[in-house]
């Protein structure tokens, strides 16, 4: 992750970057839902288990990314 973040800030060539964490944070929370709800077989209430929030944030989540 760390190399990927400072190829981006290189290929800027001196533009002032803007709006990186949500960038990433995007990318990894994205990421990051496809693989649990794949691993609990669209259970929502074990993912968000797993996840440590709650199953309306989940849901919430799952919308905003369209899962």
């Amino acid at each position: 992750m760390q190399n990927c973040l400072e190829r981006y800030l290189a290929d800027l060539n001196g533009h002032d970057p803007n709006g990186i964490y949500q960038m990433v944070l995007t990318q990894v929370e994205q990421g990051m839902l496809e693989t649990i709800m794949d691993e609990v077989a669209g259970n929502q209430t074990r993912a968000a288990e797993m996840l440590g929030i709650s199953r309306s944030t989940l849901r919430k989540k799952l919308i905003q990314y369209g899962l």
